[in-house]
């Protein structure tokens, strides 16, 4: 190809296709923009954003996350530093209270930002929740940049990973016997709940730890206007770069992607390997096939008179409440819903998004964002249990409820396919796929195919609206294509 005048030939722009618009596949087109790459992204449904959308749900003017609320792992990463998404409306603002705990009587355990002011609040079992993210809390910028890489990579920090390392290895059973008051062990509960694993089980205080940390070191912010900011961030970066984003476009074969020098799939992997059928190799085809998916979630998004009265003074003021009781009852439910078996009181993840962001309502109503963990792909109506448990710590709850919204595990999967059987996060985190997901392998993003990546949360380093899955497996399509990267960091 020659230039206008007929002088030199012009460099061949290469073409991106990314399927899939979650944060992961808007982080690696974004990746390739910057490269210069041509970017188009594809997605199925009608809105972008994958688990990163806000819609009024309940009542107009209320603003509803419908998947991911809170984004600890989101504000300092190699991705947000590389690309300025708060000169393209991105707003990060922080609750009083990072996440709080009740326990019944109104009792119950809090995290502030700071560790010192968590430590006087736990009165007796402060100092061990000091020893445990005291060291690690200053520390977790350089333990993250570790972490949120492919397993297998020479640490930059390898000591700081070490000791982070040997805690998140713990089940949460035995790092929870640190502590010795209800308080403490509940709050540790509920951060160690995300990973949706049994209490027993190997490496099941990974999340824990890394959650509880970020508390500590970033606060657990929330966007403002809903989380959909973050995409339309994103998009609108993008589009700055040359990028563009086509909505209600499903791909069922990479074959309708005409030609491309690079294709990034933010699907789950048994949809990946259906995509690229008979060009996968079958050694990769089965492992993809056979990643495990977790339990489910079913999810009720309440409009709210005057927000929700709970007996715990500092649930008032968390932006994350933890709803399940003690330790033990958490640990029971979670147990439970691994077995396949759902619980007359599950565990609950409760967002207050509104208090750190007021836009998110209207008037004296707000939105109140509550899931319950039940098994992979349960058919049954948690509706009732859900607002049992709300009750029992915030009494007069159901007499605040203005309107109601709720999805199923089959309704969060059909809004997302990503979400098999209700799975919002992607892949079972037992020991071996949280560490190798979605397959061993020198090269996680790799499908075997030339120029064809997998860039959602199945890959390293799993949930979370960080998008660096995205940036991870950009960053590996640049290296096979031997692109040199920008020198901005």
């Amino acid at each position: 190809m020659r230039d206008a005048a007929g002088g030199r030939p012009r460099r061949r722009t290469n073409r991106a296709v990314v399927v899939g618009s979650g944060p992961n596949g808007l982080a690696a087109a974004l990746t390739l923009a910057a490269e210069g790459f041509d970017v188009e992204v594809l997605e199925a449904a009608d809105t972008v954003g994958g688990g990163t959308r806000s819609s009024e749900l309940t009542l107009p003017g209320l603003v509803h996350d419908e998947c991911s609320g809170f984004h600890p792992l989101a504000v300092d990463t190699a991705f947000s530093r590389r690309f300025d998404l708060a000169a393209h409306g991105l707003v990060w603002r922080w609750p009083e209270v990072q996440y709080a705990h009740p326990l019944d009587g109104g009792r119950g355990g809090a995290a502030w930002r700071s560790v010192a002011d968590t430590v006087v609040g736990l009165g007796e079992d402060g100092r061990a929740w000091r020893q445990v993210f005291g060291w690690l809390a200053p520390r977790f910028g350089d333990i993250s940049e570790d972490f949120l890489r492919p397993m297998v990579h020479v640490p930059a920090h390898p000591v700081k990973l070490a000791r982070f390392g040997a805690l998140s290895l713990l089940p949460a059973a035995v790092l929870a016997r640190h502590w010795s008051t209800e308080e403490a062990r509940a709050l540790f509960a509920g951060v160690a709940a995300h990973a949706l694993r049994p209490f027993s089980s190997p490496v099941s205080s990974a999340i824990g730890v890394a959650l509880g940390t970020a508390a500590h070191t970033y606060g657990w912010p929330v966007a403002e206007g809903g989380s959909g900011s973050i995409s339309r961030a994103m998009v609108s970066l993008l589009g700055e770069h040359g990028g563009k984003v086509t909505t209600g476009v499903r791909v069922d074969s990479v074959d309708e992607l005409g030609e491309a020098d690079v294709v990034m799939l933010d699907v789950a992997p048994a949809a990946a390997a259906r995509m690229l059928g008979s060009r996968m190799p079958a050694r990769i085809s089965s492992s993809l096939t056979r990643y495990r998916h977790g339990p489910g979630v079913f999810k009720v998004e309440f409009a709210v008179a005057g927000g929700v009265p709970w007996e715990h003074e500092e649930s008032r003021y968390a932006g994350t409440v933890h709803v399940g009781g003690s330790f033990e009852e958490v640990a029971a439910a979670e147990r439970d819903v691994h077995r396949g078996r759902m619980p007359a009181r599950p565990f609950l993840l409760v967002g207050q998004q509104y208090l750190a962001d007021p836009t998110r309502g209207t008037g004296d109503a707000v939105p109140l964002y509550a899931y319950a963990h039940v098994p992979a792909g349960w058919d049954g109506d948690a509706t009732a249990a859900i607002e049992a448990q709300l009750e029992r710590f915030a009494p007069g709850f159901s007499e605040r409820i203005l309107a109601r919204h709720v999805r199923s595990t089959a309704e969060m999967a059909r809004h997302n396919p990503n979400y098999v059987g209700g799975d919002v996060v992607t892949g079972a985190n037992d020991g071996l796929q949280l560490v190798f997901r979605p397959r061993v392998a020198l090269d996680p993003y790799s499908l075997g195919v030339p120029g064809v990546y997998l860039c959602s949360a199945a890959t390293p380093p799993g949930a979370g609206a960080h998008g660096m899955c995205g940036w991870n497996a950009a960053r590996s399509a640049l290296r096979d294509l031997g692109v040199a990267t920008s020198p901005k960091r």
